[in-house]
């Protein structure tokens, strides 16, 4: 059980603050002693004080997480958290919005703003997710809060890279790591993380060289320091890199290495959504394996209901669909594919554009040749109004592949062009270049 001495000598260390430090102006430093010794029952009055110089309440310092603010607020966290593991998101947010953290202590808000920030991730408004994250990253920062600051960092790199906003991604990934390096916290499970998560705003720049170089750096790191979640993740990031480098069989090796290692912790977000990469992985293998890619997605499934967003809820959808149309069952990959535009709704966005594509294959399968015309139209128009990625990149090659199948070579010349000059290529021939050189 800890006492009032027990808090405010927490609290104090945990601020970076003396004895002499906390008493101020107002008490002196022997005072401080005697309450952190329990000699001395501090008064409200004095307990208010210290309070606001510690950034905490009265009442914790008073009572701790039995406090009747602190317990309220403690009680509706978790009954927000179970209405995200019900699938209830949308509740969960309205919970947490509603709730009043200016009588809690600094820690406890930022446990209720990280969640909050979460609900906004999951249902896909990654600009509110931002919103709160950023100052909340940057404040434990500047409390040198830096396993905290870390896992802020984490979802804000996210936040981005789903965004689009790949330099800030890597922007706020690497100060973060650094922060980790000069505390000599290297090799903990949030400097594993983080650093596998900014691989991957690595690798969506362009910058797959390395990536590949830091990944081996994790691999080796996490190996010889990390625990099996850590390794994990490491593990799983790495596999991406393999993927992005079109090295197949290399990327199959470390996603099963990373689902064995996750697969001994508590279950949580991220071993489906490893599961579900899997999947993606055995519809791209040579031969693509799609009853296999199928029982993975089938296990990811369930938890993803509950604890997935919006975005990887459409790419379960979409990976179903094509393995569905690999298994020759094309009017189960057009029920798939138009869950998944459903899902996503009206907004523009790159995965809507996949959907779309994976709506067209098929109704080109089903013979609905115009309305399969229509799809990639409009994926086609979709991917013109995004910002320039690998992703972006990929899908309009993946457009060009589909209008030279069906014919059209103009088509398929414009799309591959754009899938160039989204990877960064653009034409060094002049305009009336070739015309000079005929001469």
């Amino acid at each position: 059980m800890t006492t009032i001495a027990d808090r405010v000598r927490e609290a104090r260390l945990a601020a970076g603050l003396s004895q002499t430090a906390l008493a101020g102006n107002a008490f002196s430093p022997s005072y401080i002693s005697l309450i952190e010794s329990g000699h001395r029952e501090p008064t409200d009055a004095a307990l208010s004080v210290l309070a606001e110089r510690l950034g905490s309440t009265l009442e914790y310092l008073k009572h701790g997480e039995e406090g009747p603010n602190e317990a309220r607020i403690r009680l509706e966290l978790s009954y927000a958290r179970l209405d995200v593991t019900t699938g209830d998101t949308e509740a969960a947010r309205r919970r947490l919005e509603a709730l009043d953290l200016a009588v809690v202590t600094p820690a406890l808000r930022v446990e209720v703003l990280s969640e909050l920030a979460r609900t906004h991730e999951l249902l896909g408004d990654l600009e509110s997710a931002v919103e709160i994250l950023e100052p909340l990253h940057a404040d434990e920062r500047a409390r040198g809060h830096h396993l905290e600051a870390a896992k802020l960092a984490n979802a804000l790199v996210v936040s981005y890279l789903e965004g689009g906003d790949l330099h800030r991604s890597v922007e706020v990934g690497e100060a973060a790591l650094e922060d980790l390096v000069q505390q000599d916290l290297v090799g903990t499970d949030e400097h594993l993380r983080l650093g596998s998560t900014v691989l991957w705003s690595y690798v969506e720049r362009g910058d797959l060289l390395f990536a590949t170089h830091r990944a081996a750096e994790l691999i080796q790191l996490a190996e010889s320091l990390g625990s099996p979640r850590g390794r994990g993740s490491v593990y799983w990031n790495a596999a991406l890199v393999a993927e992005e480098r079109r090295d197949y069989t290399l990327a199959q090796q470390y996603t099963e290495r990373a689902l064995a290692l996750l697969s001994e912790g508590e279950p949580d977000r991220d071993l489906p959504r490893l599961r579900l990469n899997y999947a993606w992985l055995l519809l791209r293998s040579d031969p693509p394996e799609p009853a296999a890619a199928l029982q993975h997605i089938r296990g990811a499934a369930r938890d993803l209901e509950v604890l997935g967003s919006t975005v990887e809820l459409a790419a379960m959808d979409v990976e179903t669909a094509r393995a569905h149309l690999l298994l020759g069952d094309p009017e189960l990959a057009e029920e798939q594919a138009r869950h998944a535009i459903e899902r996503l709704g009206a907004a523009p966005r790159l995965e809507s554009a996949v959907a779309h594509l994976a709506l067209g294959d098929a109704l080109h399968a089903l013979g609905r040749t115009e309305e399969a015309a229509g799809a990639y139209q409009w994926a086609a128009d979709v991917l013109g109004m995004m910002s320039a990625s690998r992703q972006s990149a990929a899908a309009w090659r993946d457009l060009g592949d589909r209008y030279r199948a069906h014919g059209d070579s103009a088509a398929a010349a414009q799309a591959y062009d754009r899938a160039l000059a989204e990877a960064g290529f653009r034409s060094t021939v002049p305009v009336g270049g070739w015309q000079v050189w005929a001469r």
